[in-house]
């Protein structure tokens, strides 16, 4: 048996638009054209590989589908390029990062390999403990996460840590923890939380105060830039990367709200162990400069959280 490309085709586009609408358009065909090719994908493969919905998503057996589909376009591509002897076509990689990454050694580490080779990014932001799902799930080719042991078929490589430091404005530490950060303000003060994923702030006052995520006020905010600007206006406190407020926190612009406390978070890049030559190389010198970047990572050691 042997897929249809236009059905393949289909798929992928509803999968990632999340419509047939938008999958249509994308395709320059009509949606009655994108849903015929579904069915019959779908009476090929006797199973139903996407839920219709809004948006729509795959199946189990979808979800399977799409992690082959995602590796075999990285190898078709570069195989093409190969042919042709066109090596600076671009490679699309679809990838899963969460969103301090981004915001702090992404960039400054991996632009350079990406302008180089000619990298074309899909980006997907998710918490840093959920990232390895969007790749388990065939929706990313590799994902940078906390999770040490690799998918069966996948490697593992450890990047380093990013140390977290609890910080505030300094009025509002005023406003809330003039007597210092006692179990009593913990319970007041509203916290900053990327989602109710997210686990910084939750595991720090459980293993500090004993403190449930439903005993305190928390603000939700996923988007690093906009938590931290809402953090430096007085809105609340929260675990934020040491490397994005060294120089607030210097300036005095934000103040440390538990002095000697700092939480390291080991992050892990995962990919699939059979590789194109180019995702090869870019896998191998992406871990090369993102540990050269975070082999620095923050104030002296005093108090340290470990998580793994």
């Amino acid at each position: 048996m042997q897929l249809d490309a236009k059905q393949m085709q289909a798929f992928l586009a509803v999968v990632d638009s999340g419509s047939f609408e938008k999958a249509a358009e994308r395709l320059n065909v009509t949606p009655s054209a994108v849903s015929q090719r579904i069915h019959a994908l779908e009476v090929r493969l006797g199973s139903s590989v996407v839920v219709r919905g809004r948006p729509c998503e795959p199946t189990l057996a979808g979800r399977k589908l799409m992690l082959y589909l995602r590796r075999a376009t990285v190898l078709e591509e570069e195989l093409l390029n190969e042919l042709t002897g066109d090596e600076q076509d671009h490679l699309r990689v679809v990838i899963a990062v969460n969103g301090d990454t981004l915001a702090t050694w992404f960039f400054p580490a991996l632009a350079e390999i990406f302008v180089s080779e000619n990298i074309l990014l899909d980006v997907v932001v998710d918490d840093q403990d959920h990232t390895y799902a969007l790749l388990e799930s065939g929706q990313v080719i590799g994902c940078i996460g906390t999770r040490s042991q690799p998918m069966r078929g996948c490697f593992a490589e450890l990047l380093g840590p990013v140390r977290y430091q609890l910080v505030a404005s300094p009025e509002f530490q005023q406003r809330w923890f003039a007597k210092g950060l006692t179990r009593a303000a913990a319970r007041k003060a509203p916290v900053f939380a990327y989602s109710r994923k997210d686990t910084l702030q939750s595991e720090f006052m459980q293993s500090r105060f004993g403190l449930h995520a439903d005993a305190y006020p928390t603000h939700y905010l996923s988007l690093p830039e906009a938590r931290l600007k809402a953090i430096r206006r007085g809105l609340g406190y929260g675990m934020v990367p040491y490397m994005q407020v060294s120089d607030l926190l210097k300036s005095r612009e934000l103040v440390d709200v538990a002095p000697g406390h700092f939480t390291d978070v080991e992050l892990y890049w995962h990919a699939w162990a059979l590789q194109s030559p180019r995702m090869e190389m870019l896998s191998e010198r992406a871990v090369h400069a993102a540990r050269r970047i975070l082999s620095s990572k923050g104030p002296v050691k005093r108090s340290t959280m470990s998580r793994k």
